[in-house]
């Protein structure tokens, strides 16, 4: 069965593994015939989802994200090159392949089309296999493209997202929050007394001891879409979208948890025999303004009022 933008509003699409899944594509056409001729084409190796307007296309790439669009061009009130501009314009929807599906068979149009973006142009009607070759094909780019990138992006010591990567999906996250009022909520936290435990194990315990705390809490993590990056030498963050204040609460509150009971010695620590972590939580509701430098500002009070209140322990506050 085909997903319409009714039917996938409440589907969590990261309930499953990114790479357990099938590529998403979404097919773009007024005309429900040629969106059903589509869907026989991939519906049995692809999620394959449909919009039968701009607007609701639109709609749609912000909330699944697709792997890549097959877009037509002629369709009332807005068409495909707009659409097409449109995704290009925003951070979260720029990088997602368009393939053009149109009865254009101009020249010009295909030009036009290419330079706004989209990586092909496919005229209709369609040799059904050609047109999955030419999709298998962007689909490998794209997985190609998103592995180096991610690579770029990592912290070469932990193996979770580097500082840079955080700062660039914080301000993307916000910016869905603000725009579709979900709750986004923020976890900032370091490993007490760490200073301490590099002087008396070495550095090279420390990098070992930093591995296994970022190992363990990403595994901790309950989504694909949960972020954990390394903010800068002890310290880590974690990115919740549409997580409300009190999940992530209980998400940090597992997160200290779960850094105790892998009982990694620490014999500087003055309040545990063992590795601790002190957390600060912060987040909004769908109703509250906010700022990235608010958001952060908010997470970094609440992690000094757990370390000033002996660390080891879990603060938070959301943000009104």
């Amino acid at each position: 069965m085909l997903n319409s933008a009714s039917q996938i509003d409440k589907v969590l699409i990261d309930q499953y593994p990114e790479q357990d899944r099938k590529p998403r594509l979404l097919v773009v056409d007024d005309q429900p015939i040629n969106i059903q001729m589509l869907y026989q084409i991939f519906g049995a190796d692809y999620q394959v989802f449909m919009a039968t307007s701009a607007e609701q296309a639109l709609a749609m790439c912000q909330k699944i994200l697709p792997d890549l669009i097959l877009l037509d061009i002629v369709m009332p009130e807005m068409d495909g090159f707009a659409v097409c501009s449109q995704l290009k314009a925003e951070a979260e929807t720029a990088k997602i392949p368009v393939i053009f599906l149109t009865a254009l068979n101009d020249a010009q149009q295909e030009t036009h089309g290419l330079e706004l973006g989209a990586v092909d142009f496919i005229s209709k009607p369609v040799n059904p296999a050609v047109v999955r070759a030419r999709v298998k094909t962007q689909l490998m780019l794209k997985q190609q493209t998103d592995l180096l990138h991610q690579l770029v992006f990592l912290d070469g010591l932990t193996g979770v997202y580097n500082r840079r990567y955080f700062d660039q999906q914080l301000e993307i996250e916000l910016a869905r929050s603000l725009r579709t009022g979900d709750p986004l909520s923020l976890i900032m936290f370091d490993i007490d007394y760490f200073k301490r435990y590099n002087d008396h194990y070495g550095h090279l315990a420390g990098d070992e001891c930093l591995r296994k705390i970022a190992l363990a809490l990403k595994g901790h993590l309950r989504r694909p879409a949960d972020l954990l990056a390394r903010y800068g030498g002890e310290e880590f963050v974690c990115i919740l979208s549409e997580t409300s204040f009190e999940a992530a609460m209980e998400l940090a509150i597992g997160m200290e948890q779960r850094v105790r009971a892998l009982q990694i010695a620490h014999l500087g620590s003055e309040m545990s025999p063992n590795v601790t972590i002190s957390l600060g939580v912060t987040g909004r509701s769908g109703e509250a303004p906010c700022t990235v430098a608010a958001l952060l500002a908010k997470a970094d009070a609440q992690l000094y009022r757990a370390k000033a209140a002996g660390r080891g322990r879990v603060c938070g506050e959301q943000i009104a």
